[in-house]
């Protein structure tokens, strides 16, 4: 059975939080509250997260993992970003925007796009999320919970308990955007829109 976690929007609980993380780097599979939708997450060098995570959400492995970051500066450990790239990035964050970016040697190479060699990265703007993040000192291995047959991502903690309570170790309930992110390719340097959500496009029409 899943544990369920019910944290502060505003003021997480630091015991709350550090109980989640714990369970994160022990080898554990979270649902979390984001700014776009609850969203599924795990350690970095997390096979068997990565593994339950597709499972869940019967994904290919086409499928762009995204690196939930913390801020800028650890972003940019993980991904390869010129000059222009970063001015547009960094004034987009953070946000409702998922950027697709060439991937360094730090990113495992299960997590990349097998041809293109890229991975999603993203800095959101969520309290609860920062908290987590800010506890586990490093990005966490994140996927949108969509579940198969659903087109609207999960919205409530305590469904999410109900539907998943066997498959992950943990629920973190708490106030969530409505939207999915905004997806910016940036894998050849020139913004392609891929998906329009929450955050606004135009910059990089």
């Amino acid at each position: 059975m899943a544990r369920y976690f019910d944290v502060h929007p505003e003021n997480p609980q630091k015991r709350a939080v550090g109980q989640v993380v714990d369970l994160v780097r022990g080898g554990g599979l979270i649902a979390y509250p984001t700014d776009s939708g609850f969203a599924l997450g795990c350690a970095l060098g997390n096979r068997e997260g990565i593994d339950r995570i597709r499972s869940i959400r019967q994904l290919d492995d086409k499928h762009h993992f995204t690196l939930m970051c913390e801020n800028f500066a650890q972003l940019g450990q993980f991904v390869h970003i010129s000059n222009a790239v970063f001015r547009s990035v960094k004034a987009a964050t953070p946000g409702s925007y998922t950027f697709i970016l060439p991937a360094t040697k730090e990113v495992p190479k299960r997590l990349l796009h097998p041809k293109k060699k890229t991975v999603g990265v993203r800095i959101p703007d969520h309290v609860v999320t920062q908290a987590l993040l800010a506890e586990l000192g490093e990005p966490m291995l994140s996927s949108t919970l969509l579940l198969p047959g659903h087109e609207e991502p999960m919205t409530q903690g305590w469904e999410i308990k109900e539907e998943l309570d066997n498959q992950v170790d943990a629920v973190i309930d708490g106030e969530t955007g409505t939207e999915p992110t905004t997806v910016i390719d940036f894998s050849d340097d020139v913004a392609e829109v891929v998906r329009v959500g929450a955050g606004d496009p135009t910059p990089f029409e």
